[in-house]
């Protein structure tokens, strides 16, 4: 099978490798859309631990081709939505509860093989089927699931006025959920138009447009839309700078979460005083824990739409294209059809 193949970081190749036997337990797809993001980015660049030689992807939406003689949650045909992440469901935090966090805890795209091919293998308890959800919806079911866990660690209260700063696909999904989940309004904050008047379309009740690299020009504007600060704010950006203009815009006894993925030697300046005094909470959210099931409801009952929001297309010799359009501030989401063109053009 044709996969990208990376070596080392910035190194890969477009190659062909072999399918490797399945165990009893697993099941061998066809990879139709995966979605890239910007963790995929990060990894290009040696991020985020990836393990070599190393094949990235890990928003699959898949049609299986092949099972392991013990499984029979699946079948052949089945078009599902492939939850990357595996357990050990043996370490200490996985006896407690927390997944998240298990010691031996293992992605599809960073170190196990993932989408950015034509086949991958998976658990079959891993994949879910989609039914009849478009695939162009289909392929938002893992940055989705992320957003119910953000929402979960959020524990957002009803009434609560609510900032995101970011309109990428996380910035997008999360407008959308929050306007399901008690908020009485949703600001969103981020520098491209186009993507700003989606979060409108999207259920946004407030936009403006900020300057990233001079954040603070633009909290005047976002301050007058919550007066007295924002209960809920949630950083989808990952912009240091961002984040530390946020706690400022953060009302007394409010909620600052850091979603968007930042460098790992990021570092941001906060003064624990005010943070003390205004009792703060500061929270992050990684990744997502059984939330698979949850995704797919909430975009087959529309809460969650994917209208506008995939923009740019790629096959797997595209690969280098795609990652430079991460850039590009029309581009809103992109995806690999390692097995040709399968969405709406």
């Amino acid at each position: 099978m044709r996969a990208i193949a990376y070596t080392e970081a910035e190194q890969y190749a477009v190659a062909e490798l072999e399918d490797r036997p399945l165990s009893g337990t697993e099941v061998r797809v066809e990879n139709l859309a995966v979605g890239l993001c910007g963790t995929d980015l990060h990894l290009h660049q040696g991020h985020n631990y990836p393990a070599y030689p190393l094949t990235p992807g890990h928003e699959i939406i898949a049609r299986v081709i092949e099972t392991g003689p013990e499984v029979d949650t699946v079948s052949v045909g089945k078009l599902v939505a492939v939850d990357n992440v595996v357990y050990c469901m043996d370490c200490v935090r996985c006896k407690k509860g927390e997944f998240n966090f298990c010691e031996r805890r293992r992605s599809m795209g960073t170190k196990l093989p993932g989408g950015f091919a034509e086949h991958a293998v998976a658990p079959a308890e891993k994949c879910y089927p989609i039914g009849d959800l478009p695939l162009e919806a289909a392929v938002l079911t893992e940055p989705t699931a992320c957003a119910l866990h953000g929402l979960h660690m959020l524990q957002v209260p009803i009434g609560a006025r609510v900032l995101i700063t970011g309109a990428g696909p996380s910035g997008l999904i999360l407008a959308q959920l929050l306007q399901h989940s008690g908020a009485a309004s949703v600001t969103v904050a981020a520098p491209t138009a186009i993507k700003l008047d989606l979060a409108l379309r999207r259920g946004a009740d407030a936009i403006v447009q900020v300057d990233r690299h001079d954040f603070t020009a633009a909290a005047p504007e976002i301050a007058a839309h919550a007066p007295g600060g924002f209960d809920v704010v949630v950083d989808a950006t990952g912009v240091p700078n961002v984040l530390e203009g946020l706690i400022p815009l953060t009302a007394p006894g409010g909620t600052l979460m850091v979603y968007g993925m930042a460098g790992p030697q990021d570092r941001i300046s906060l003064a624990p005083f005010e943070i003390f005094r205004r009792q703060l909470r500061i929270v992050g959210s990684f990744a997502q824990t059984f939330d698979f099931g949850r995704a797919i409801d909430f975009l087959a009952a529309g809460k969650v739409t994917a209208e506008g929001m995939i923009t740019h297309r790629f096959g797997l010799e595209q690969y280098r294209q795609a990652l430079d359009t991460l850039a590009d501030p029309a581009c809103v989401k992109a995806v690999i059809e390692p097995n040709g063109p399968v969405l709406d053009r």
